[in-house]
């Protein structure tokens, strides 16, 4: 067993017990850290692992929280019913906007991404289709129930969102290792290379865009639930900027966005009594960790192959030629 995976673990009773010593602010502040790691995790698939220059995923988070909004105060449906309608919502308008996008690369695609979450953030103002609240949002959201239970404190909300960011770290996790990880990576790493080997590159980079816009709505659904009230201004291109740059940090590992996220959230409420001093030296750290590990904090781990299962392949000249095949299997 590797160091990452000792860590992994041992970070397991921390965060289970963790809530029992702190008071009600920091445990908020600890939820909040929960959101963000949900988002990043999500954002992980589409920048980390497929390298695709994505910084509108604020606007995928906005759709998860504004349709569990508005079915919940119109129709009085439970929120975590609509946990799964939520990401539904989000993955189906990525799939509405990356289609005709998807086939820009770096900085264009980031632009166009960027242009994305404003002209979200600009129809929820205007109040389109007279369902948003315009610039007032949405109010009266039902607290979430559990087996009848109402959570309405913030440690019970704790467990929630971290329990949703264990299970998304094993999901992810187990992803990365599969066929459709092994694509992404090949695409993060050479695109062309990647499509030379018969990777159907923009349906994998599509069903990256909308497998991590299932996320961020589901984390949007936990937003607005924990909030009650919603409005424009909680998902602005500034928390597109903040997610991005979390995913930057990381190095692309599940592990790494967790670190990650603690250091972007969390050490700024920690160094809080700074006044305004706190941001310098939080500028000035990010600085020296981006000079010091430009790889990221935790990138994953090298890929190892069993080659007495792939040079027979090799030696037997078999090939598949559907688009979806991807070469090699990892160990």
């Amino acid at each position: 067993m590797n160091m990452r995976r000792i860590l992994s673990w041992g970070a397991v009773p921390i965060l289970a017990l963790l809530p029992l010593a702190l008071d009600a602010y920091w445990t908020d502040v600890c939820v909040s850290i929960g959101l963000y790691a949900l988002l990043a995790l999500s954002l992980n698939v589409i920048l980390g692992q497929a390298g695709i220059f994505h910084m509108g995923h604020a606007a995928f988070y906005a759709v998860g929280a504004y349709t569990t909004a508005i079915l919940n105060t119109q129709y009085q449906i439970p929120v975590l019913w609509l946990l799964p309608v939520a990401g539904v919502a989000a993955s189906l308008f990525a799939l509405a906007v990356a289609r005709p996008i998807i086939h820009l690369r770096g900085d264009y695609l980031l632009i166009v991404t960027i242009g994305i979450v404003e002209i979200v953030r600009i129809a929820l103002i205007n109040d389109v289709g007279e369902l948003t609240g315009g610039a007032n949002g949405i109010f009266g959201i039902s607290r979430p129930e559990i087996f009848g239970f109402k959570l309405t404190r913030g440690i019970q909300f704790y467990y929630l969102v971290w329990g949703m960011v264990g299970v998304s770290v094993l999901l992810f996790a187990r992803l990365a290792r599969s066929r459709f990880g092994r694509a992404l990576n090949y695409i993060k790493e050479d695109e062309t290379a990647a499509a030379g080997c018969g990777i159907n590159t923009a349906h994998y980079k599509l069903m990256a865009f909308v497998l991590g816009a299932f996320w961020a709505g589901m984390a949007g659904n936990v937003y607005a639930a924990k909030m009650t009230i919603i409005a424009p201004e909680s998902f602005s291109f500034l928390e597109s900027v903040v997610v991005f740059a979390v995913v930057i940090l990381s190095g692309g590992s599940q592990i790494g966005v967790l670190v990650s996220t603690f250091l972007f959230i969390g050490l700024p409420e920690v160094l809080r009594d700074l006044s305004s001093a706190r941001m310098l030296v939080f500028g000035l750290a990010m600085m020296i960790m981006m000079v010091w590990r430009p790889q990221g904090l935790l990138p994953p781990l090298p890929r190892r192959y069993d080659l007495r299962r792939l040079l027979p392949a090799v030696a037997s000249g078999r090939r598949n030629d559907k688009d979806n095949d991807i070469p090699g299997e990892a160990v």
